[in-house]
């Protein structure tokens, strides 16, 4: 079998400006194609992902697609800039990985948990992420201190979740992103930020109850010092982890995790085996939380739960694309024993039409696809509202 030409997409409509998944579709002389997704959709890099997308396509025509591992040795080896490469290196090399993984199991007839060495677990919990942003189409972000317990108590009453993440400190009280350019947030913490941090734990904790399970998310907004003082203030409340409390960094996050006590996570923004070891070797992450759409795909991310399992590291793939990510993420989760939660977002309902099945959770459990490869493709609709490029 041969991969004989690459469609390299880019979500482009005028109604979604800041979102932009780009997909790939590799497909082969035995008419089997398999779909892929590079992770980053929003932010500033959707262009520069696409175009690292569509320069490593080029390089893999005419290559045997079920050669995932020399496939992604060539991407890293071969092309100067992937060997320590960036999140838009390894999203490009994440984008062809995943689509290679979709043909096997199509091939093989198998979903590709199976290909990985078969399921732990049918059924994956879940968590409600990021409640900060309203958890709706029409809320809109929570600057007021009880809406932060009124959403999460919602969520866990009405959807039956028994975890959520929150970040506490992004939102202004007057529901607005806070500005980041200024610094004031990257050291150590004003009173009325600090109560405040505070204030939204308690009213969310309050809200919940003592058996779910909160993650607090920090989204590296603090630096080392502050994320110490934040924490101080709130590990009364047990919190399940601490999310990105400082850019990261294996040494800062040691300084963190030695003054705090608390488990830390981290991972969206550390890519590769490479970037890695250190965290694993100083013990400074509890839970990884690798892109599989911008670390190396699904090949990379399985080395990397195998390498976490040795330093007895969880492993909660971070995950914030269309559904296809979704669909690799719960591969992996599903044929790992180190798996400890899945990240899900509000399903829009514009991003919920991005491929041709809809997966759910219920009552905060993810059910893992049976179909052939990931289990699901981008639709009709994704490709009508994207620029395509094909290489071939």
């Amino acid at each position: 079998m041969k991969i004989t030409r690459v469609d390299v997409f880019v979500l482009d409509d005028p109604d979604k400006a800041q979102w932009h998944p780009i997909w790939v579709r590799i497909h082969t002389d035995e008419g089997i194609y398999g779909d892929g997704e590079a992770g980053l959709a929003y932010g500033v890099a959707s262009s520069a992902a696409f175009g690292m997308v569509k320069d490593y396509a080029a390089l893999i025509i005419g290559d045997d697609p079920l050669d995932h591992e020399t496939i992604w040795n060539k991407l890293y080896k071969t092309t100067f800039w992937g060997q320590n490469g960036g999140p838009v290196t390894f999203s490009g090399v994440s984008a062809i990985d995943i689509a290679l993984w979709d043909i096997k199991g199509k091939f093989f007839k198998r979903p590709v948990y199976q290909l990985l060495g078969g399921k732990f677990r049918d059924k994956l919990r879940t968590y409600a992420s990021q409640l900060q942003h309203g958890w709706s189409e029409t809320r809109g972000f929570l600057g007021k201190t009880e809406d932060y317990g009124t959403v999460a108590r919602e969520v866990v009453e009405k959807e039956g979740y028994d975890a959520i993440k929150v970040d506490f400190i992004a939102i202004g009280p007057d529901g607005k992103r806070r500005n980041l350019n200024g610094g004031e947030l990257s050291k150590l913490l004003s009173p009325e930020d600090a109560d405040r941090f505070v204030e939204r734990m308690a009213a969310t904790r309050e809200a919940v109850g003592p058996k779910v399970d909160i993650i607090v998310e920090n989204h590296s907004i603090t630096d080392a010092q502050s994320a110490v003082q934040a924490a101080e203030r709130i590990k009364k409340y047990h919190i399940f982890y601490y999310e990105e409390p400082a850019t990261p960094n294996p040494k800062l996050f040691d300084y963190i995790q030695q003054r705090t006590n608390l488990p830390l996570a981290s991972g969206e923004r550390i890519y590769s085996r490479w970037q890695y070891i250190p965290y694993f070797e100083n013990s400074s992450l509890q839970v990884i939380q690798p892109d599989l759409a911008n670390t190396g795909g699904i090949t990379e991310g399985k080395k990397l739960a195998d390498a976490a399992y040795i330093y007895d590291v969880s492993v909660q793939p971070h995950i914030a694309g269309s559904p296809i990510s979704i669909a690799a993420a719960l591969h992996l989760e599903a044929a790992i024993p180190n798996f400890i939660i899945h990240e899900h977002h509000f399903p829009n309902q514009y991003n919920r039409k991005l491929a041709i099945h809809d997966y759910q959770p219920e009552q905060g459990f993810f059910t893992v696809p049976e179909l052939p490869g990931l289990g699901n493709e981008i639709s009709e609709f994704a490709i009508a509202h994207s620029v395509k490029v094909t290489m071939k």
